[in-house]
């Protein structure tokens, strides 16, 4: 797998520094992945959607700790240089 396309779309809050749309492959896309600011660096949060009793649900995740640093490795460097 890999992440054919990257888009950013800045958010200027505290802890959210931006929402992402990847294409994957050229064929599957996924939208609404946030850039986090957390204490020591950014790290993702994958789509998710509210449910009836308050709580949040992960739409689309990764399974493996490893699939995870790669979309990081992949996405966050995009939006370090589209916001300098």
């Amino acid at each position: 797998m890999e992440v054919t396309d990257v888009e950013i779309r800045p958010v200027d809050t505290e802890q959210l520094r931006a929402m992402v749309t990847i294409t994957l492959d050229n064929c599957f896309v996924v939208r609404d992945i946030k850039i986090i600011k957390g204490p020591a660096r950014y790290f993702l949060s994958m789509p998710s959607k509210k449910l009836s009793h308050g709580t949040y649900k992960d739409i689309a995740h990764p399974i493996k700790n490893e699939t995870r640093r790669m979309l990081e490795d992949r996405i966050i460097p995009e939006y370090e240089k589209d916001v300098e």
